[in-house]
């Protein structure tokens, strides 16, 4: 029986056959060793025997982090010479190499302007997320209403890179946390506002400002809500941001599935840090990551918390904790820190790490624990006893296990969704399930799929070999076919869109004509029921995307969507 695994990369793993826990057992599989520095990578098992070498001819020396892709691809953040920025773990390049050790992607992502550093992320797609510091002078710094620190800043961006040649690539997506800052400082700065609570969807950027600021350290990807997490160490704090918009809406306030544009949606770990009371639970915190589907705590976030426990004597452990979801946002009372006000599993790790690390969770209920600076990577069981150690022969910041059918396995096409008189089809595969809004939609595991509601809609598939999820782009339905049609031929208008909570309705088709209208959130549910009424209000409901149906009576329905920014 093969027992399967999901890495950091998106692309999921399923069991297989059926799944037993024996606990206090390893988890069947080979772990990767890529220490800091080193021209080699490795994949061991069990006895820690090799089972598998990369070798990089090209003798480059590995960065923080790497990862195996299905296919057996090794990608490595590599340490590249003459960078203009320095200190910490920087990077400026990326490297893909196939199973055989060739080098099929070599790209330089580093200027006097902007280096990679720290983690990346392999996507589905075939693309790669880089985290990258950008610089800022002390001019731009003050002009943003910077009153704790003057001096040039290095603030973060997050790039999605597509591979075009063995060398170069094109930036296909990207977001600045500088588009995204708040302060209560200077009232004459665009960024303004005079409660820096009620706004934690934004960076204070007097909260512990220096020149590495944020210093982020780990990026994930969950392709079910099209959304990023990254890590910082110097803020303490784990963030959720919205993949599904373009880059201009990125560096906005609006747009998106979550409506929000590049604003921060979720934020966990230090609610100081936007002025919220609470206990602070990460103290220098590494590896934001999702943990799967179909795991143990599956959708809950991950992190590994280096000075997490101080007493009796200072130790690292690896918390996990349920983000509090609502559809493609998540809730919060303003003036309050998010939920949950504490974490729901903590593993220790059997020691204490100064810096770096990683955990990865496992289908058994057991925990791979990378002790970065200390060298060492440790399995615990789901009771937290240690069932296998490794010591390296250097610091490794993360790592994780495979499967044989992982990595000796291309990865099955990106499905497709099409439409057809109101029903969705997927393109062929082996499996199927299907999602609305984020959320799995139960039973439904057919190649078609009928929706009873507006909303977006993906699916996930896997292949013959059964050991790699795929997901769909999301597709955005509405359940009056041929809506746009209907529109034009009604002269249909709602305005503003996006709306600050005031929205319009003008339509000489609705005159003399009695409607009913409804109003649904993001998940589908009717927040807003009414009749012959051409104004809304929808001030007091949380930014996002919201459906509107009017039902004229004896005449055809109408469906639009309304975006709300406030």
């Amino acid at each position: 029986m093969k027992r399967l695994f999901y890495p950091k990369s998106t692309l999921l793993l399923i069991v297989i056959c059926f799944t037993f826990i024996v606990k206090a057992q390893q988890y069947p599989g080979y772990t990767l060793v890529s220490v800091k520095n080193s021209t080699t990578a490795q994949l061991i098992d069990t006895n820690s025997v090799v089972y598998h070498t990369w070798t990089d001819a090209s003798l480059k020396q590995a960065g923080y982090s790497s990862y195996v892709t299905p296919g057996g691809f090794l990608w490595r953040a590599i340490v590249k010479s003459g960078n203009s920025f320095t200190g910490g773990p920087i990077c400026g390049e990326v490297q893909k190499l196939d199973y055989n050790g060739n080098v099929v992607w070599d790209f330089v992502y580093s200027t006097t302007s902007y280096v990679t550093h720290h983690d990346i992320c392999p996507m589905p797609n075939g693309n790669v997320l880089l985290i990258a510091y950008e610089t800022k002078t002390s001019t731009e710094v003050a002009n943003a209403g910077c009153s704790t620190y003057s001096g040039t800043m290095w603030p973060e961006k997050i790039v999605e890179v597509q591979p075009t040649g063995s060398t170069t690539g094109t930036v296909v997506w990207e977001w600045h946390a500088w588009d995204h800052l708040v302060q209560n400082t200077n009232s004459s700065a665009a960024n303004y506002q005079t409660s820096i609570v009620n706004h934690p969807e934004l960076l204070n950027i007097n909260y512990l400002a220096k020149k590495d600021w944020l210093h982020a350290n780990g990026v994930d990807y969950n392709p079910i809500l099209d959304q990023i997490t990254f890590s910082s160490h110097n803020l303490n704090e784990m963030y959720v941001i919205d993949h599904s918009t373009t880059t201009a809406e990125a560096a906005s306030h609006s747009g998106g599935n979550s409506g929000k544009g590049g604003d921060i949606l979720y934020r966990w770990g230090n609610p100081a840090a936007y002025g919220a009371s609470g206990t602070q639970i990460f103290n220098v915190v590494h590896d934001a990551h999702w943990i799967p589907e179909g795991y143990p705590n599956a959708g809950d976030l991950s992190g590994y918390n280096n000075k997490g426990i101080t007493s009796p004597s200072s130790a690292s452990c690896t918390d996990l904790f349920t983000p509090p979801v609502l559809g493609y946002n998540y809730s919060i009372n303003l003036g309050s820190a998010y939920l949950p006000s504490t974490y729901n599993k903590r593993q220790l790790s059997g020691g204490y790490n100064s810096n770096e690390g990683g955990s990865q969770q496992l289908p058994n209920g057991n925990m791979l624990v990378c002790m970065g600076i200390s060298g060492y990577i440790k399995e615990f069981s789901p009771t937290g006893a240690l069932v296998w150690s490794k010591t390296l022969t250097g610091p490794q910041a993360k790592s994780a296990k495979y499967n044989e059918c992982y990595f000796n396995n291309a990865a099955p096409p990106i499905p497709t969704i099409t439409e057809s008189t109101g029903t969705l089809s997927a393109s062929s595969a082996t499996t199927y399930q299907w999602y609305l809004n984020g959320q799995q939609i139960a039973g439904e595991t057919n190649q078609n799929y009928t929706p009873t509601q507006s909303g977006i809609y993906l699916v996930r598939t896997t292949d013959a070999n059964g050991c790699i999820y795929q997901y769909s782009e999301g597709y955005n339905f509405n359940l009056t076919t041929g809506i746009n049609a209907i529109l034009q031929d009604v002269n249909f208008n709602i305005y503003p869109n996006p709306s600050s909570g005031i929205v319009n309705i003008e339509d000489t088709y609705l005159t003399g004509k009695r409607f009913e209208l409804f109003v649904y959130d993001a998940v589908g549910r009717i927040i807003i029921q009414n009749k012959n009424i051409y104004q809304l209000n929808l001030a007091e409901f949380e930014n996002g995307i919201y459906y509107i149906t009017i039902k004229p009576e004896n005449a055809k329905i109408i469906n639009t969507k309304i975006i709300l920014s406030k």
